[in-house]
């Protein structure tokens, strides 16, 4: 098993855990490490749940922070061992997130008496299935590590607080056509051309952007798929479009749901809901929430794709979004982050931990 020098930089520590490959599924090797690395602190209770590992302080401070990332990766792809280009750290992992996984752990580590008490979770199987997601396991295990007044999510930001995320909503839209031999198409009915009126109001459709809490989010409602067709002299009696809708967390999921159908009013289709997955406000109003913009610095953004911080929000927690990284470099071959942004978050999250 590798082992992990939470005394080394922050730098250093993302390199470690990159090189860890921990694609979603075979997240064990990397979880061993941080509970070897984090165990036996006596400021620290550690609990392991399945390759989730859980750290807290019980110093009966008034309050209490939840914050926590993921220890999975999408597949690999010739981008490990890590390696250094410039300013950058290149390799998988490094944006989406173990960058945040690494500041998170060094500060775990070596606050042993913050302003706050801390509820540290580093879960597995994040990049997968929502019903495999090692905080969603937790909060129905273990509900109370979950506890908390505020929530921090390492999520890729820029170094920057993203508030709350979108919603979303996946469907599946089929139109029913009937079946012939092309040579003779008059005598069926064209399932693929009966979709067309889908793909016209999709195509017009103009998504709203709306102010929840003060921040501006964005929507969107896009044809992601579509499948159909039988055979190169069969007319097809079946069409399937796939659509995607985020929608600002100012909706609800039922909400959501009855604001497709409504855009695709009066067209003759099946509609299977494939996913839905709830929003989260920005959790911006609470004070714990205003002392750590204040700590961080800067305006505080919205968060356009879903996130875990969703789960928190659920439980009545306020969350936000805040780690290294550019989320547009996440899952990309040539993943990478900016050092300085390490070194930001870790010195953001210090100074609010320890009401600098």
């Amino acid at each position: 098993m590798q082992s992990l020098d939470l005394t080394a930089s922050s730098i250093d520590i993302t390199r470690a855990l990159c090189d860890i490959e921990s694609v979603s599924g075979n997240e064990r090797e990397i979880a061993d490490a941080v509970e070897a690395a984090i165990s036996g602190r006596s400021h620290l209770e550690v609990v392991r749940d399945g390759d989730t590992v859980v750290a807290r302080t019980d110093l009966g401070r008034e309050r209490r922070v939840v914050i926590a990332g993921h220890l999975d990766t999408v597949p690999v792809n010739n981008n490990l061992p890590t390696r250094v280009d410039g300013r950058f750290l290149v390799g998988r992992g490094t944006v989406d997130m173990k960058a945040g996984v690494a500041v998170q752990l060094k500060l775990a580590a070596e606050l042993v008496a913050p302003a706050v008490d801390i509820t540290w979770i580093w879960y597995d199987h994040e990049e997968v299935s929502a019903d495999l997601n090692g905080l969603g396991r937790l909060a129905k295990s273990h509900p109370d590590l979950l506890v908390g007044d505020f929530a921090i999510l390492g999520e890729p930001t820029n170094a920057v607080i993203e508030g709350g995320c979108n919603g979303t909503l996946r469907l599946d839209v089929t139109t029913r056509g009937v079946r012939a031999h092309s040579a003779r198409a008059w005598v069926g009915r064209n399932a693929i051309h009966l979709a067309a009126p889908i793909l016209t109001v999709l195509a017009e459709y103009e998504p709203r952007e709306v102010d929840v809490d003060g921040l501006v989010y964005r929507e969107s409602l896009n044809v992601v798929g579509i499948s159909g067709g039988v055979a190169g002299n069969v007319i097809p009696d079946e069409c399937t479009v796939s659509i995607n809708y985020r929608f600002a967390p100012s909706r609800s999921g039922e909400e959501a749901i009855a604001h497709v159908r409504e855009v695709l009013h009066g067209i003759d289709l099946d509609v299977e809901i494939v996913d839905l997955a709830e929003g989260a406000r920005p959790g911006l109003e609470d004070p714990l929430a205003r002392s750590f913009v204040a700590a961080v610095g800067g305006d505080a953004l919205p968060k356009y794709g879903w996130t875990d911080v969703a789960r928190f929000s659920a439980l009545g927690i306020p969350a936000v979004n805040y780690g290294p990284g550019d989320a547009l470099l996440a899952h990309a071959d040539d993943e990478r982050v900016d050092t300085a942004q390490i070194t930001e978050c870790e010195r953001g999250l210090r100074a609010w931990l320890t009401g600098a």
